[in-house]
């Protein structure tokens, strides 16, 4: 996992490196101060002339500035480094969810997979800088203060012998305590943009309901969650500081009183004021040192968990890929299952898709009805490979789909869906997902024929309208009749419309598949729809019942021989009145 993620610094080591350079310079320069103000101050005691204090003062201020630009450049390096290996995360995280199959979004919540891109990438560049810095600063400045207290201090110095041991040990216990509480807090950040995903997607069913206390509740529960653990934390990482406290003030207890007991008793040869003074500093360095430290342990180990959320997106291999010598051509748009077996889960207790056999000719219209659950949806899903057959196969343009480059195959299968998506942008960009150099004159062809250009003019600004996320500022239909033209303006070998005109009257549904007829009569055309007016002049239709094929015929075909088809037929248009 850490060299998967220490991959992510790439382009950003050369800052990483520094800054670890300059927070080295800045901590000797640190540690040398106390030292000369020492020495300046038992040299003042002594008599120094006015020349000799300010020649050492000037020293100091020439460390202190020093230290301040390496500090200082420590930080701008550091925070170019940090930032760029959040970035990198961020981009191989994302990259690696375009990459999934839709198996492999199954498998993690949309809600999960936005915490691990946002709250768990902070965390992680925010322990990436404590390590490059603060995890540098702190044990360097630990060990070096200690052996210039040592040097400074002599005996006076057995005080940290004391002190330090016991405040690593309560940094250590303190961390220990808080970190199952920290832990616990992924898991619901989960729970809670879940929760504001499917209000926020929802929220015209819940004003439709007058809903709305009750999403708050929910909100507010989960919310609550998330600061009763917070608090928990906090609470027994509070304290850190008293602690620090008890240990700072028995140092400077210690050292005030033996250190001055021992500069008045030896007259100053075994230990003077300098001494002391560094001594103080010295030990507020050392105590700092090792606070830092259990703050890097605390970060660190809160974002262990975000590590770990984080690699289990970036090792997750597409369950989908294309072959090592992919097929890079469609010939045609022609379709055959051949003993289709397929259900979404290896746990699943029965198949979605049971020995389903079927061959459609390039060019043909098919049309797919069946009641809610038969597996329509399911059936063409297999077609553009966004899921594989457990067994049978699929075969389009004569190859098996397994065999074509994805990019190539899923270029020539165009699907439009029921639910479909506008971006944020204008109209024109959402039509160019079809295809990116469209020229105006061909986006007016396809929205035409989708009957969406007159309703795309009346808006002020035309083909510029813009899109707000979700398509929310368009009505439903509108939508669908965008879609179908972003599709169509892809010319492809095999368009899909799964229930995709169910928004539209039945008018407009007629003209748009007149319209495709005209447009496209070589494009292998699949229409699923509920109205039977929408598939009966297809070349064939297909009636789906549990995830099997129950009949297949032409209209009149079914008319004559299907009591199901007869059935749906005449409650649809003659109010249920079957003739006999």
């Amino acid at each position: 996992m850490i060299k998967r993620l220490a991959g992510c610094v790439r382009e950003f080591k050369r800052p990483t490196v520094l800054t670890f350079l300059f927070i080295v310079g800045e901590v000797i320069i640190e540690c040398f101060i106390p030292f000369i103000t020492a020495d300046l101050v038992n040299r003042i005691k002594a008599g120094a002339t006015v020349n000799e204090i300010l020649a050492t003062g000037a020293l100091l201020i020439a460390l202190a500035v020093s230290s301040l630009c390496c500090g200082g450049i420590a930080g701008v390096t550091c925070a170019r480094a940090s930032a760029g290996f959040a970035k990198n995360v961020r981009s191989d995280v994302f990259d690696s969810i375009q990459n999934y199959s839709f198996e492999n979004i199954d498998r993690f919540s949309s809600a999960s997979l936005v915490t691990r891109l946002t709250t768990d990438v902070t965390n992680v560049q925010m322990a990436y800088m404590m390590l490059i810095r603060i995890a540098v600063r702190s044990p360097l400045m630990f060990v070096f203060a200690i052996v210039m207290a040592t040097i400074m201090g002599g005996a006076l110095a057995t005080t940290f012998v004391i002190i330090v041991p016991l405040l690593a040990f309560g940094l250590f216990m303190v961390s220990r305590k808080a970190m199952p509480a920290f832990r616990s807090v992924f898991r619901k950040y989960d729970k809670l943009n879940e929760s504001i995903e499917e209000n926020v997607r929802g929220i015209r069913v819940v004003k439709g309901f007058a809903r709305e206390d009750l999403e708050k509740k929910k909100f507010e529960r989960a919310a609550d969650d998330i600061c009763k653990d917070f608090t928990k934390a906090e609470r027994i990482v509070a304290l850190n500081s008293p602690l620090m406290q008890i240990c700072l003030y028995f140092n400077m207890v210690f050292v005030l009183t033996v250190g001055s007991k021992l500069t008045i008793t030896s007259m100053g040869q075994v230990l003077d004021v300098g001494q002391i003074s560094a001594m103080l500093t010295y030990a507020m360095q050392i105590l700092m040192s090792l606070m830092m430290l259990s703050m890097v342990y605390v970060i660190l180990t809160i974002s262990a968990e975000s590590m770990k959320r984080i690699y289990e997106v970036l090792v997750e291999r597409p369950e989908i890929t294309s072959p090592k010598d992919p097929v890079m051509t469609v010939s045609d748009g022609s379709i055959v299952f051949e003993n289709v077996n397929f259900k979404y889960s290896s746990k699943a207790d029965r198949f979605a898709l049971s020995g389903v056999n079927l061959k459609i000719d390039s060019g043909m219209t098919v049309g797919i009805i069946g009641g809610t659950g038969s597996s329509k949806s399911t059936l063409v899903q297999l077609i553009p490979r966004l899921y594989d057959t457990d067994s049978g196969r699929v075969l389009v343009g004569g190859r098996d789909v397994r065999e074509y480059d994805l990019d190539v195959l899923r270029g020539e299968v165009a699907m439009v869906l029921q639910k479909n998506l506008l971006f944020s942008g204008t109209i024109r960009e959402n039509l160019c997902w079809g295809k990116a150099d469209a020229t105006d004159s061909e986006i007016e062809e396809v929205c035409r024929l989708a009957q969406a250009h007159d309703f795309i003019m009346s808006f002020p600004d035309g083909y510029d309208t813009k899109i707000e996320q979700g398509g929310t500022n368009v009505s439903g239909g509108q939508k669908q009749r965008i879609c179908i033209a972003r599709a169509l303006l892809r010319h492809p070998k095999v368009l899909i419309l799964d229930d995709s005109t169910s928004a539209v009257d039945t008018k407009t549904d007629r003209l748009i598949r007149a319209g495709m007829e005209k447009f496209m009569p070589e494009t292998t055309k699949i229409i699923i729809a509920q109205r039977v007016a929408s598939v009966e002049h297809a070349d064939m239709i297909i009636i789906m019942e549990g995830g099997r094929i129950a009949e297949c015929g032409t209209h009149d075909e079914l008319m004559r021989d299907s009591d199901t088809y007869r059935e749906i037929y005449y409650q649809q248009t003659k109010g249920g009145a079957v003739n006999e």
